[in-house]
C-alpha cells in the first residue's frame, strides 16, 4: 500500500490503498467503483434485496432473496461486523460488554429459555397425563367391548411403573395378544420380574424395556433370556432380533403402528405396497433373508442401511441380492461400510441406482468420489437449560465466526482477528454451489492500517431469482487436497463410521510398531583443543553468551568466517554460509535435519515413526495431514465418554502463541484457518503443585548423532502457572491457569528448583529421583527416535543444546511437550542452583555457559551426565 497517501479522497486514491486488499479478496474489478460508493456513503442495503427466515425450528437462519432478480456480479452489500475479538479476550467480552452476549445468543439461536419451555410443556401434561393403572384400565375397557384380539399395542412410557405396580397390573391376563408392548423409561429394578411378565406374551412382535434400571442390573443375559421366552419376537428396544421377518419390516416401512398393529394375516403380502424402508441402526446382522427378498418388496425404491453391520454377509453377496430390487433407484449405506470401501464401486455394482447417500451417482462417478454423503445434517447449537448465555455463545460461535490477520508491510500480526458478521450476513447457510461470495474488507479512509474499518462485502456469483436461498461456500477455494469433507465437519454432522475407520487403521498401525534402540558405540568426539592450540574463536549473536563465556579456551570474536565456533539463533543454511563466508571445518551449534525435533509436526511424526505409540507421548495428529484420523478419535472419545480435551499449537511458533485448549470439535477444525497446527491430546489430570500446573524444562547437549552422545545439565527448572488449575469453561481462555509460560505475559514467580523439588516430594509423598529417571529414560528415547530415522542429522562438525518440555501426569509420568531450538537460558545464567543431583555443590549462574561450551567442544562432564 502506497504510503504517499494520507486519506481517501478519490476513487483512484482507494484503489491504490486497497489494491492488495481487492486483489487477494477476488473481488471483481467492475464492482471496484460501486463499493468505493458505499464504502463512502456507510451505505447499507441489504435490506431492500435479502430477508433473514428461521429455519430448523428457529434454531438456525436463512438468507433469502426478495429482490425480483440480482444479475451475477452486478451488486455488492456491505455488511457490518457484530463482534471483533482476539479468541483470549472473547469470554471476557461476552461478560461486560452491555448487551453482546444478548445479541450474539440471538444471532447464534442459543436465547431460547429452556426452563419456561420444559415448565409449560410439564404444565400442560400435567393435566392430560394419566396414570398407569388409568391407562392400562381404558385399553381393557376395550377388550371387554371388543375382544381380547382388539389391543395387540400397548404404551407404557415414562409411567413411574416399578417392579410392584408391574405384577398388579396383570397384563399377561388382560392383553394376551399383545403384539408390541413398551415400559420405556420406567422404574423396574428387578430382571426376574420383568422376565416373569414378558414371558407370558406369546405372540410379542416388538418389546421396548430400555431405559429401566433392570437393564443395567441383569443387562448381561437379560437380552438372550427374553429372546428365548419370547420365540416370536423381532424387534428389542428399537434393534432386529436375529429372528426378524416381516413384521419388523413392515414396521420400518411404515405399515404397522398402534392403530394398525398388523399380525392377523402375514399372507397377504402387504409388504409389497412398501417403496420406502428406513433399516437404519437396527443392529441388523443378517440382510439375506426370506423376509427381506425382491419376491416381498418388489416395489422398494429407497432403502438406508446406515449404521449396521451386516456382518454375516460378504459384500459379493450382499450387492449381488441388492441387484435383484429392481426399482431400488436411491440407497443410502455408510462408505466405507458393509458394501465396500467405494462410492464408485457401489455404483458400478448397482447400475439401477441415481442416488447414493443423496447424491446424484452421476456426479459421483464424474468426480470419482471414493466418499460420498451429502445428507448431513447440520451442526445446530447445542446446550443445556443450565447453562449461561455466555457458555452458550462460546460453545456455538465456531458455526457462525470468521477471521483474518492484521498485516502491514514491516509486521504480520502473531494473534489472528475473529469476527462475527452481523444478522443478514450470519444468515448465509454453506453451499458447494454458493450463489455468493463474502470476504473481509478493511476500509482505510486516511490510508493507515491502524485506523481501519472492518467490513465484509458480499456480492452474487450467479443470477438469484426472487425466494432463492442465498449461500455461501464455507471452504472456498478448499478441495479435497486440503482435507474439504473433513473440514466440513466443523459445521455438518459427518458420517462417523468413516472417520472412526480411519482413526482406528492409524492407531493400529501406531500400536504395532516397535523400536530396536541401536547398540551403544564407543564415544566419536573429542575435545577441540589440541596441538598448540590454546584457544577457540567463538562468534554469536546472544547477548548471554558474550556476557558470560568467560573461559580463557574461547574468545569471542565478531567475524563469523574468523570463528571456530558459530553460536547463533538463526538458522544457516547453505546460502547463509556462502553469503558470510562460512566453511565445512567450522562448527555450529544446530544439527542438518534437526526440524525432525524442533518443528512440532515433525517431533510427533518422527517419535510415532520409532516408538509408535509410546505412553509419553500425548495422541498427536497434524492436522494438515491426519484432520479425518483426529475427527475418528474425537467421535470414538465422545461414543465411549471418555475425556475429549485437546491442545492445538502451531507447528513453529513459541511462547504458547496461538495455542487453544479446547473441547469443541468445530473450533478445531475452524482454527486450522490461521496456520497449520498440531492436535494433541490434553493431560486433562497434571500432577499438580499446591493446586497449580507446571512444567519442567530441561538442558540437552549433543555432541553427536551417529553415535549418540546426549548430556543432560544438572540444571533444570520449574515454570509455574499463576492460577489454581480448572476445567471450567471459562478457564480455558485464562492464560495464567493452563499455561506456565511467564515470561513474555503474566506475572513471572520464579521458584528455586531445590526448593520445588524438596516441597513437591513432601507433597505427594514420591521420591524426585524416581521420576528424575524416567525423564532422562523418555529424552533418551526422544533423541534415539530422531537419529534412527532421520540419520542424516549426523554431522561431524555440530553441536547444539536444546530445551526439552516436559509434564508429569497425576501418577508422575513425564509427557513430552516440545524440544526448542537454542532455548531462551535467561534464567540459567541469571540464578545461583544447588544441583539436585551429582554432588549437590552450588551450580553458579554466571557459569552456565562455560559449562555447556566445555561439555560440548572440550569434552568434559561438569555438571552434566550423559543420558
Amino acid at each position: 500500500m502506497s504510503p504517499a497517501v494520507t486519506g481517501i479522497l478519490s476513487y483512484e486514491d482507494f484503489v491504490k490503498v486497497h489494491g492488495v486488499l481487492l486483489a487477494a479478496s477476488g473481488f471483481p474489478q467492475p464492482l471496484h467503483r460501486k463499493l468505493y460508493q458505499k464504502l463512502t456513503a456507510e451505505t447499507f442495503d441489504g435490506g431492500s434485496y435479502f430477508q433473514v427466515e428461521p429455519v430448523a425450528g428457529g434454531r438456525q437462519r436463512k438468507l433469502v432473496s426478495t429482490a425480483d432478480y440480482i444479475g451475477q456480479h452486478s451488486d455488492v452489500f456491505l455488511i457490518d461486523h457484530a463482534w471483533t475479538f482476539r479468541l483470549s479476550d472473547a469470554y471476557k467480552q461476552l461478560q461486560e460488554v452491555p448487551g453482546l452476549v444478548e445479541r450474539m445468543a440471538s444471532l447464534m439461536c442459543v436465547d431460547v429459555d429452556l426452563n419456561s419451555e420444559a415448565e409449560e410443556v410439564g404444565d400442560e401434561d400435567d393435566d392430560t397425563k394419566m396414570s398407569a393403572a388409568e391407562v392400562v384400565e381404558r385399553e381393557f375397557c376395550k377388550v371387554r367391548e371388543e375382544g381380547a384380539h382388539s389391543v395387540r399395542w400397548l404404551e407404557l412410557e415414562d409411567l413411574e411403573i416399578d417392579d410392584d405396580m408391574l405384577l398388579s397390573l396383570d397384563l399377561p391376563t388382560k392383553f394376551p395378544y399383545l403384539l408390541a408392548l413398551s415400559l420405556r423409561g420406567n422404574k423396574l429394578e428387578n430382571p426376574e420380574i420383568l422376565l416373569e411378565v414378558v414371558a407370558q406374551f406369546k405372540s410379542l412382535r416388538a418389546l421396548w424395556v430400555n431405559y429401566n434400571p433392570a437393564l443395567e442390573t441383569g443387562a448381561n443375559d437379560l437380552e438372550a433370556r427374553i429372546l428365548e421366552s419370547c420365540c416370536e419376537l423381532e424387534i428389542y428396544n428399537s434393534q432386529f432380533t436375529p429372528r426378524y421377518g416381516k413384521w419388523a419390516l413392515g414396521f420400518c416401512g411404515g405399515l404397522y403402528e398402534k392403530d394398525n398393529p398388523g399380525g392377523s394375516d402375514e399372507s397377504d403380502h402387504q409388504l409389497q405396497r412398501v417403496t420406502s424402508l428406513d433399516l437404519s441402526n437396527r443392529c441388523i446382522q443378517n440382510l439375506v433373508s426370506e423376509a427381506f427378498s425382491p419376491i416381498e418388496m418388489p416395489m422398494l425404491s429407497y432403502l438406508n442401511l446406515r449404521g449396521n453391520t451386516l456382518d454375516e454377509n460378504s459384500v459379493g453377496i450382499l450387492l449381488y441380492y441388492l441387484k435383484g430390487f429392481i426399482n431400488l433407484t436411491a440407497l443410502e449405506v455408510d462408505i466405507p461400510g458393509p458394501l465396500g470401501e467405494s462410492a464408485v464401486e457401489i455404483i458400478e455394482a448397482l447400475p439401477a441406482l441415481s442416488e447414493l447417500n443423496g447424491l446424484s451417482t452421476s456426479k459421483i462417478l464424474e468426480s470419482e468420489k471414493s466418499i460420498a454423503d451429502s445428507i448431513i445434517k447440520p451442526r445446530l447449537p447445542e446446550f443445556n437449560a443450565e447453562e449461561s448465555l455466555t457458555d452458550r455463545v462460546i460453545n456455538a460461535m465456531w458455526l457462525y465466526l470468521m477471521t483474518y490477520r492484521l498485516a502491514d508491510e514491516e509486521k504480520i500480526d502473531e494473534t489472528s482477528v475473529w469476527y462475527v458478521m452481523d444478522e443478514l450476513g450470519s444468515a448465509l447457510r454453506h453451499s458447494d454451489e454458493a450463489n455468493f461470495r463474502v470476504s473481509p474488507f478493511l476500509y482505510m479512509p486516511d490510508g493507515k492500517l491502524e485506523s481501519a474499518v472492518s467490513y465484509s462485502v458480499l456480492w452474487p456469483t450467479k443470477s438469484v431469482q426472487q425466494g432463492d436461498e442465498c449461500t455461501r461456500d464455507y471452504l472456498f477455494g478448499i478441495g479435497e487436497e486440503r482435507q474439504r469433507s473433513a473440514r466440513l465437519t466443523a459445521w455438518f454432522h459427518t458420517p462417523q463410521n468413516y472417520f472412526i475407520r480411519e482413526y482406528e487403521k492409524f492407531n493400529m498401525e501406531l500400536n504395532s510398531r516397535r523400536f530396536s534402540p541401536v547398540s551403544a558405540r564407543a564415544s566419536a568426539t573429542s575435545s577441540l583443543l589440541h596441538g598448540d592450540r590454546s584457544v577457540l574463536k567463538v562468534y554469536t549473536d546472544l547477548p548471554q553468551v558474550e556476557e558470560f563465556l568467560t573461559r580463557p579456551e574461547f574468545a569471542i570474536t565478531s567475524e563469523p568466517k574468523d570463528a571456530d565456533i558459530i553460536w547463533t539463533s538463526l538458522q544457516v543454511d547453505e546460502e547463509t554460509k556462502k553469503a558470510v563466508g562460512l566453511n565445512d571445518q567450522q562448527y555450529i551449534n544446530q544439527f542438518p535435519f534437526e526440524a525432525c525435533l524442533v518443528m512440532k509436526h515433525h517431533l510427533a511424526e518422527t517419535v510415532q515413526k520409532a516408538h509408535g505409540a509410546p505412553q509419553w507421548l500425548q495422541p498427536t495428529y497434524n492436522l494438515e495431514t491426519h484432520l479425518a484420523q483426529l475427527i475418528g478419535d474425537c467421535y470414538t472419545r465422545e461414543r465411549d465418554g471418555v475425556d475429549n480435551l485437546w491442545i492445538l499449537k502451531p507447528w513453529n511458533m513459541a511462547r504458547t502463541i496461538d495455542t487453544t485448549v479446547t473441547q469443541n470439535l468445530s473450533q478445531i477444525i475452524r482454527l486450522m484457518e490461521t496456520g497449520p497446527k498440531i492436535c494433541q491430546k490434553y493431560i486433562e489430570h497434571p500432577a499438580l503443585f499446591k493446586g497449580k500446573k507446571f512444567d519442567l524444562r530441561y538442558i540437552i547437549l549433543v555432541r553427536s548423532i551417529n553415535p549418540l552422545e546426549i548430556f543432560i545439565t544438572e540444571v533444570f527448572w520449574v515454570r509455574l502457572a499463576n492460577n489454581t488449575y480448572s476445567l471450567e469453561q471459562h478457564s480455558l481462555f485464562e492464560y495464567e491457569t493452563h499455561f506456565t509460560v511467564m515470561n513474555y505475559r503474566g506475572r513471572l514467580n520464579h521458584m528455586n528448583t531445590p526448593d520445588f523439588v524438596k516441597e513437591f516430594e513432601k507433597e505427594h509423598n514420591v521420591k524426585w529421583l524416581d521420576i528424575h529417571l524416567r525423564v532422562k529414560q523418555m529424552i533418551r528415547s526422544v533423541f534415539e527416535a530422531a537419529a534412527a530415522v532421520h540419520p542424516e542429522m549426523h554431522s561431524p562438525t555440530s553441536r547444539a543444546m536444546y530445551g526439552v518440555d516436559v509434564m508429569l501426569d497425576s501418577h508422575y509420568l513425564p509427557k513430552l511437550l516440545e524440544v526448542t531450538y537454542c532455548p531462551d537460558c535467561t534464567r540459567a545464567c541469571t540464578y545461583d542452583t544447588e544441583a539436585i543431583f551429582g554432588d549437590g555443590s552450588v551450580v553458579k549462574g554466571s557459569d552456565f555457559y562455560n559449562l555447556v561450551f566445555g561439555c560440548l567442544f572440550l569434552n568434559e562432564t561438569t555438571h552434566v551426565s550423559p543420558l
